[in-house]
């Protein structure tokens, strides 16, 4: 018999941050290092649910960023997703019974028709996400300016992403 993750199970494995933090390109190197990875009972049980996309395929994988400290109406978890040429920091704010409130990919790298998107977020103490993305056209050399832009969310006071 399987037995049945808990929802403050699948909160542990996300070590509480304080803001501000920055998450770039190669911020899943630090968060694969220091977080043990997610079990594939735990992705089935709390991460499929909320995906929309295609179901993960054998080279997908999950790793536990944080949890954003000192929150007072809801959970706040970062998690990196990677898939073949797409890679994605996800926010998912839940409340404290394991419901799902708020879902949004904050930042990440992804190829898609010989273009590499970038975003990079920073969540500062206010829990306001400025995310700047852009577009390189052969990967690494050349960065095209013209196609950079700056967004902005924050994670509101019931916890919902806007």
């Amino acid at each position: 018999m399987v037995q049945k993750i808990t929802f403050p199970d699948f909160i542990a494995k996300f070590p509480p941050v304080t803001m501000p933090i920055t998450l770039g390109e190669d911020s899943h190197h630090v968060f694969g290092t220091e977080n043990d990875p997610l079990s594939d009972a735990v992705i089935a049980q709390f991460i499929h649910p909320l995906e929309t996309a295609v179901p993960d395929d054998e080279f997908t994988e999950y790793i536990p960023c944080f949890c954003i400290a000192d929150t007072a109406q809801f959970v706040a978890l970062v998690w990196w997703k990677a898939e073949l040429l797409n890679y994605e920091y996800v926010l998912a704010t839940f409340s404290f019974k394991g419901e799902l409130i708020s879902r949004k990919v904050i930042a990440g790298t992804r190829v898609e028709d010989g273009k590499v998107y970038r975003a990079v977020a920073t969540i500062n103490e206010e829990y306001e996400i400025t995310i700047g993305e852009g577009v390189s056209p052969d990967g690494n050399i050349l960065f095209d300016a013209t196609t950079s832009n700056t967004r902005f969310l924050e994670i509101l006071i019931n916890g919902e992403v806007a």
